[in-house]
Order: C-alpha cells, then structure tokens, then sequence
C-alpha cells in the first residue's frame, strides 16, 4: 500500500527537497503540503494521510500545537517531527503532543524516507542526535513526581530492565543483546509495556523511563 503523506514546512524549499525524493518512490506519495500549523490540521481532516511530517517552528500554529490536534483528533495520521538543533524546548513539548517519530533536518532524505515507512507502519523513531539533547533535557528538569513513578509498580523487574534500555534508545535486536533474550521475547515486553503502562508507542515507553528516573546521562 502507498503511505499517503503531508508535507509540513513553513520554508518551501524544505517541503521541495521531500517532494522531490518522494515523487521517485513507489511506496509514499505526497497528497499535500502546507505552510503552518493550522493548514496541517486542515489537510489532516480533509485528506486523512497516514503520516505528516511536522516543522516546528512556524509562524501561526506551531509544530506543537498541531501536532496535538492531529493526534488527538478524529483520524488515524501519525506525525513525524522535523527538527534542529536548537529545538530542544520544541521537542521536549512535540514529545508530549503525541508524535512518533523525530528527526533532524541534516539528515539524509533516504533516511527520513526510512523514518516515514517506521511511523507508518505503527512503530516510532528518534533521531540518535535527538535522543542525545533530549537526555539533556530530561535531566534538566524537575524529578519526576511520585504519581509518575507510581505507575511502574504494575510491571516486573525484567520489564523494568527493557523500559530503561528502550529509555536509552537500544533497538529491540540490541535489548536482545544486551538481556541475552531472542528477538521475539524482546518484543513481546515492549507488547506487555506498552500494555500496562498504557503507552501509545515507544516514544510514550521514552518519556516514561526519563521521567520516572530510570535513564541518567550517566548511561
């Protein structure tokens, strides 16, 4: 099946550059695009994509902003954010927002094609450099609340020892490794954790593990 996709980017020539790496792709095609927040929202409604590729800072709506509308609304689109790196505030609120996947805008077009196919297919990414400055900003902030914390008390020891590995940003192959358990079996705790800690994806499993203290930048 084709991934329909909306491009949003208040600079044109970012939105051709994907434009014109998609138009030689038999699996994606571009169905729209749009200069702000608030034009994103309104292809979403009206064109129903499978994924949007989301800037964040726009004049008008922001990234954030729609970001929140689209995942919380009617449809099924998931959002891909765009980033840079000095959007760590931005990124750190799109988090929340409910996007799935973050990306930075220096990276290879092939790879963010690779990156749209994931988030597509139900699964989420984080660009390595994005996870390096969110450590950051995570352990920046306050500790986490003990409702927060709280939360964990559903799930075993061993499924604590993949949500910090997941926090860490480990593949589900290098879980693997790393606990000395198959591949299946590494899946099959991410399952029972997105489960019980009523998670959307594994950036939601990211968030959690950073906030409940279970990832410090000295791992």
């Amino acid at each position: 099946m084709t991934i329909r996709v909306v491009l949003t980017d208040d600079q044109p020539l970012v939105r051709a550059a994907l434009q014109m790496v998609i138009t030689d792709t038999a699996d994606i095609e571009v169905v729209g695009e749009a200069g702000d927040g608030a034009e994103a929202v309104r292809l979403t409604e009206e064109l129903a994509p499978d994924v949007v590729v989301m800037d964040l800072r726009m004049p008008g709506m922001d990234g954030i902003e729609a970001t929140q509308l689209i995942t919380t609304g009617a449809g099924s689109a998931r959002v891909v954010v765009l980033t840079t790196f000095d959007d760590d505030d931005y990124v750190y609120g799109a988090l929340h927002a409910g996007a799935s996947g973050f990306l930075v805008k220096d990276m290879a077009l092939e790879d963010i094609l690779a990156a749209i196919r994931i988030v597509a297919a139900g699964d989420a990414l984080i660009a390595p450099a994005v996870t390096r400055r969110l450590i950051k900003e995570f352990t920046a902030r306050p500790a986490a609340s003990q409702p927060r914390r709280a939360e964990l008390g559903a799930i075993t020891a061993r499924e604590r020892e993949v949500l910090t590995l997941v926090g860490r940003g480990l593949s589900n192959t290098e879980i693997a490794g790393e606990l000395c358990i198959s591949i299946a079996t590494a899946k099959t705790y991410l399952t029972r954790l997105l489960a019980k800690l009523d998670a959307r994806d594994r950036v939601q499993l990211v968030i959690l593990a950073y906030e409940a203290g279970l990832v410090t930048t000295s791992q």
